[in-house]
Formats: C-alpha cells, structure tokens, sequence
C-alpha cells in the first residue's frame, strides 16, 4: 500500500507526541513593528516629469518622521539627503535629536533646491533605549505648474535594523 507522503509525516509526529518525545521548537520570530533601532530609505522627489518631452514640476519635498511609541521616546542620529547618483547633499542634523512620545519632526527640502533630482532620497538612522513602535517616516511632495498642483506621499522602507 503506497500511501501519500502527507499521511507518513502526519503519522510520525502523532508517534512523536505519544511516545512523550519532544517535538521540535519553533523559533519565535522578533516581534514585527518593533525595534530598539533602524537605518531607513524615505524616497523624496525634487521633481517629477510630466508630458512627452520631459517637462518638469518642481516639487518642495518634507521629511516627516514620527514617533509612534506612546510611552517610549526615541533618538533620531542621521538625516542625511542624497541625489539621484547617491551622492551626499547635505546632512540636516548636527546633532541627535530625540522625539518624546508621541513627536513629530520634519525636515524640508525647498522646491528650489533641485539638485537632488527625480531619485532623491534620505538614510534615516534612529535608535531607542528599549524596544519601542517602529516610527513612520514618509516624504510628502507637494508643487504647482500653471493652474494644477500636485501632492503624494512616499513610505520609508527600514534597510538595517538595530
């Protein structure tokens, strides 16, 4: 009698179970959402294109970080804003500042400023004494041409955790 594969291995672990031997453990996976601290990518876009011959639509673009812990501060590190080609423009802290529960930051990019190009990006870096919510870090774009204004929202992705 050929029975499945399926039935063979639910057979072994009920034998397992009723022998009293123990069943292998499952690793607990870390908690998602929480950290102690985290490296993160926020897309901000100095401009965007439009039209068949690539016309552009300057864009301010707003760095907006925001503590979610509602009982646990955390420490902001780095801001750094970089181009297109990941070149460094300009580090907008000079020193760590830290969010109480709850804060909010934000940093601007003026829609002047266009050396940061259509693939504009920050590294945030921030760190918590314990582990506490994950903060949201979006870019928030906003701009006008003519008569027509533009706004969107881009989420920060965590690329190195603490």
């Amino acid at each position: 009698m050929n029975l499945p594969t399926r039935f063979w291995f639910f057979f072994v672990i009920c034998l397992l179970a009723l022998l009293g031997l123990p069943l292998p453990a499952a690793q607990a996976a870390p908690e998602e959402g929480f950290s102690r601290g985290q490296l993160v990518y926020v897309p901000v876009y100095s401009h965007v294109y439009y039209g068949d011959y690539e016309r552009k639509i300057l864009l301010t673009g707003i760095l907006s970080l925001r503590n979610t812990d509602p009982s646990q501060a955390i420490t902001l590190t780095r801001a750094d804003y970089y181009d297109s080609d990941g070149k460094l423009i300009k580090s907008y802290l000079t020193q760590p500042i830290t969010l109480k529960p709850m804060a909010s930051t934000r940093f601007i990019v003026k829609e002047s400023d266009t050396k940061g190009g259509s693939g504009a990006n920050f590294l945030v870096e921030w760190r918590a004494e314990t582990e506490v919510n994950e903060p949201i870090m979006e870019g928030v774009m906003i701009g006008a041409a003519g008569q027509q204004g533009i706004s969107f929202t881009s989420r920060g992705k965590a690329i190195k955790k603490k």
